[in-house]
């Protein structure tokens, strides 16, 4: 290592348990995983927090977030932790983040299963899981959370683990309606709604998040992101009195559990 090179972190490195590490991950592709991974990120950033996103999707998206983020805004080192194409080898600076990282933040890749998904849980100290309001999206959700239990380990892990309505255009709409009562059945904390606001889009597209845009333009996309925050803080309260060591049960006791894997009515 050079003498001016940053000390950094291997993502293996067991000195990294104490880092604040927020898992983002759906095996849905299209659920708004980067939405909440850059807005996150940048949150934790805004306060001055040592802050790293951990990319694993091969598309790259929060790097892409990364690459057209003003150099006047906090930093946010980027890692690329997408399994290298073919027998190639990723670039050593790419798989490591700074000794000093208080935060990192893991954007998980759509279809992550086996190994991998395992390797996730087993970083994660929270597990955010955001679910879009479409039948199809419901349903893969729902496989997905029996398989972050049964093979991702979840239910030995002692991540805590919170379900996140996104991309929601009406509450009012049966979509929602639907969604609303699939994730109340979970026996998991449901923290917010997101909407499917242009604000979002304009800051992924310029490299910022929405508490680094005007506060009085977006002040309804702030109000739905804090809670995940509080959340993360341990201020949220936990609307179902359900305990750690009860979460896997609570899951496979579920009435509805079934009704939501085999179909939307």
């Amino acid at each position: 290592m050079g003498e001016c090179e940053e000390p950094r972190l291997n993502l293996n490195d067991k000195r990294g348990e104490d880092v604040l590490t927020i898992l983002v991950i759906n095996s849905k592709g299209g659920s708004g995983k980067t939405t909440l991974t850059t807005n996150l990120a940048s949150y934790y950033a805004s306060k001055k927090m040592r802050t790293a996103i951990m990319d694993y999707d091969p598309q790259g998206s929060s790097l892409h977030w990364l690459q057209a983020r003003p150099k006047t805004q906090h930093n946010i080192h980027g890692a690329n932790a997408a399994p290298a194409k073919g027998n190639g080898v990723l670039h050593s600076k790419q798989g490591w983040i700074p000794l000093d990282t208080e935060v990192q933040i893991l954007d998980a890749p759509a279809g992550a299963t086996g190994l991998l998904l395992k390797e996730l849980v087993r970083k994660a100290n929270f597990i955010v899981i955001p679910v879009a309001p479409s039948p199809i999206d419901i349903r893969a959700t729902a496989d997905f959370i029996k398989d972050l239990f049964l093979v991702g380990g979840a239910h030995t892990s002692k991540a805590k683990i919170a379900v996140v309505a996104n991309r929601v255009r009406m509450r009012s709409s049966n979509n929602y309606a639907a969604l609303e009562r699939f994730l109340t059945s979970l026996k998991l904390p449901f923290l917010t709604s997101i909407s499917d606001s242009d604000n979002y889009l304009q800051a992924i597209e310029q490299g910022l998040g929405v508490f680094e845009m005007d506060e009085s333009t977006t002040t309804s996309e702030r109000q739905e992101l804090m809670p995940i925050v509080k959340w993360l803080e341990g201020q949220f309260p936990n609307r179902f009195g359900i305990r750690a060591e009860d979460k896997f049960a609570s899951l496979e006791s579920s009435k509805k559990w079934a009704v939501y894997r085999g179909g939307i009515s």
